[in-house]
């Protein structure tokens, strides 16, 4: 699935990182220090393992969430959670106070709905997060193949809602429009030429903050793990969506 894509003009780090992601292996993505100033731990989705979500509980620390495309959510009619919000504030005004204050870092925010596979019991183990987000990942592999119809009743079979995996919605330009770590990751998975959706988990600190971009980097090296600036990943983005 990689060679048609990388044959576009490519730089070689990002070469690298996109086959790591095709293979099932973590990539670390910075987004800027004027952004949120914070490194993501990422897997391809439809490669989630126990393991790998372990390794993101353990090890980032952060939420776990998974991201898919703008196309994806579109055709299957999901709503923001921040629609969500508003629409139901005529019956509880406490949440059109809720959503007065603006993003510090953003425009808005990529939130969607929160699902679990039916499969799982609680949802949360490892090996429940796994199913689901492995599900999510294979629904976004399967997608282009799917008619509309035949897509929505395959989501509504396999996931239910409220659950424990938060699912993002990249901009629908993704990083011609918004630098979040959901469109770098969405953005790395679709210049890999890979199904579209990966799951992201923020890396903290011993601080109590975000852990230091040279600590990532660091660990990144320790681990062989890849490492990629937003700013590297953006700038490759332009030149391959322009080639």
């Amino acid at each position: 699935m990689l060679e048609p894509a990388l044959r576009r003009p490519i730089d070689p780090a990002l070469g690298r990182a996109a086959r790591a992601l095709a293979l099932g292996e973590p990539v670390l993505l910075y987004d800027a220090a004027e952004r949120e100033g914070e490194t993501d731990l990422v897997i391809l989705s439809e490669r989630a393992t126990p393991e790998l979500v372990r390794l993101l509980r353990q090890d980032a620390g952060g939420w776990i969430c998974t991201a898919i495309s703008d196309e994806l959510r579109g055709r299957l009619g999901l709503p923001f959670y921040g629609e969500l919000l508003s629409s139901a504030a005529p019956r509880f005004p406490i949440l059109r106070e809720l959503g007065r204050e603006r993003l510090r870092y953003d425009a808005r925010s990529p939130f969607g709905v929160h699902v679990h596979h039916r499969a799982t019991f609680t949802g949360i183990p490892d090996r429940d997060r796994a199913t689901t987000i492995r599900a999510l990942g294979e629904l976004a592999r399967d997608a282009p193949r799917l008619a509309d119809e035949a897509l929505r009743a395959r989501f509504v079979a396999e996931f239910s809602s409220p659950g424990h995996v938060p699912v993002l919605y990249a901009a629908p330009r993704l990083l011609a429009e918004r630098k979040g770590h959901t469109e770098l990751a969405v953005s790395l998975a679709r210049m890999a030429g890979v199904s579209e959706s990966a799951t992201v988990c923020e890396m903290l600190g011993d601080s109590g903050g975000a852990r230091d971009p040279e600590a990532a980097r660091r660990y990144a090296e320790l681990h062989g793990f890849e490492f990629l600036e937003g700013a590297t990943l953006v700038e490759a983005w332009r030149r391959w969506a322009s080639a």
